[in-house]
């Protein structure tokens, strides 16, 4: 399976493009035309990071990853932005298209276990591995 990664920044029109180099620079790309554009191609995953809300530790992106979700038909895994267990259960229940949502920093620092978030996720009906 080919995992195109995509990071989004939102333009001050509403639209969202791609960004390189950690969201230093703009391709001008509207990303929702790259996420079916990347379907065609034969990209079997799309991972989405929101250069607006990622290392924010505020939540996911929901407006934007509503809209990769729901303009592309292969699993979309969200990016950038989770702060707490709350935010996985946010985005799952927000937006059942969505596979799955990754977070380093929340992990990596100890402020959430992995074992806490996996059973906030199943007490809220989401399934997961435990």
């Amino acid at each position: 399976c080919v995992v195109v990664a995509m990071d989004a920044k939102r333009t001050p029109d509403g639209r969202w493009t791609l960004y390189l180099n950690g969201g230093r620079v703009d391709t001008g790309i509207d990303a929702l035309e790259w996420a079916q554009r990347v379907e065609k191609l034969g990209a079997g995953e799309i991972l989405l990071t929101s250069m607006d809300c990622d290392g924010t530790k505020a939540g996911y992106d929901i407006e934007l990853t509503r809209a990769i979700s729901e303009n592309a038909n292969i699993p979309v895994i969200a990016s950038g932005g989770a702060g707490k267990e709350e935010d996985f259960v946010t985005l799952f229940k927000s937006l059942p298209k969505v596979d799955a949502g990754l977070a380093a920093s929340i992990f990596h620092f100890g402020e959430v276990k992995i074992s806490d978030l996996k059973a906030e996720l199943k007490k809220n009906g989401i399934p997961v591995r435990i």
